[in-house]
């Protein structure tokens, strides 16, 4: 378990924004829970991060997710069939998948639960709500959940 044995873990953030995602970078490493936050820009390049293909293939450099950030409104393969293909694939299916996106929806939130998400979170417009929120989540995804062993 990486927690316990000092090895950083590491976090897939799928998100197109880059203001965005310089929060959640910077919220995540204030964290006191090593990690190593892998970003790419849209679902395809989730997608060949997850199965290590392509620009991805070296799987030292580009280790499977402990845990995925996921927007849903993404260019090329949108979050939510993202989150299908992990989901519905037996070698990423254990992966949380946090939805952390804009839209408040409820057909996006009850699709992501369908699609068996682990939680679903609204981004604060806000920057210091928003601040806060990556530090609670760095701490309750990454410290307190306890979650399998990779199989």
């Amino acid at each position: 378990m990486a927690e316990l044995t000092g090895e950083p873990l590491h976090i897939l953030l799928v998100e197109d924004n880059e203001a965005h995602a310089e929060l959640v970078i910077r919220g995540m490493r204030d964290q006191q829970v090593a990690n190593k936050i892998h970003h790419v820009l849209d679902g395809e390049q989730a997608l060949d991060y997850l199965f290590q293909r392509g620009t991805y293939a070296d799987a030292v450099k580009n280790p499977r997710p402990n845990f995925v950030l996921l927007d849903l409104r993404l260019p090329r393969v949108d979050g939510l069939e993202v989150l299908r293909i992990i989901k519905t694939t037996p070698e990423l299916l254990r992966i949380p998948v946090v939805i952390l996106t804009s839209s408040d929806a409820e057909s996006d939130i009850a699709k992501s639960y369908d699609y068996h998400a682990n939680s679903y979170i609204v981004k604060p417009l806000d920057f210091r709500t928003f601040t806060k929120l990556m530090k609670d989540l760095g701490f309750y995804w990454l410290g307190w959940n306890a979650k399998p062993l990779p199989e």
